[in-house]
C-alpha cells in the first residue's frame, strides 16, 4: 500500500512546488514572493522526507533537518529586511 500512496504523493507535491514557483514569479508585491518562497522550502523538505521514507535511507532526513534550518534563517532575514530595511542592527 505504502508504494502506491507515495509516488502519488509526490506527485501532489511536486504540482505544490510548481504552483509556488508561479506564485514566486507573479506575486503582486514582496511579501507574496516572500511567503511563497516560504512554502517553496517547506514543500521541498516534504519531497524530501518522503523520498527518504520510500527509499528507506536515512541520510535524507539529515539534509532535510538543514534545508529547515537554513530555509527558517532566510525567511527571518528577509522578514527583518522586509520590515527594518537592516539585517544586522
Amino acid at each position: 500500500m505504502l508504494s502506491i500512496v507515495i509516488p502519488i504523493c509526490l506527485g501532489l507535491i511536486v504540482v505544490a512546488c510548481l504552483l509556488a514557483v508561479a506564485r514566486l514569479f507573479k506575486g503582486p508585491s514582496l511579501p507574496d514572493r516572500i511567503l511563497a518562497l516560504d512554502t517553496l522550502y517547506i514543500n521541498a523538505i516534504a519531497l524530501i522526507v518522503l523520498y527518504g521514507i520510500y527509499s528507506t535511507s536515512n541520510f535524507v532526513f539529515e539534509v532535510a533537518l538543514l534545508i529547515a534550518l537554513i530555509g527558517f534563517v532566510g525567511t527571518v532575514a528577509l522578514a527583518k529586511n522586509l520590515l527594518r530595511g537592516d539585517i544586522i542592527e
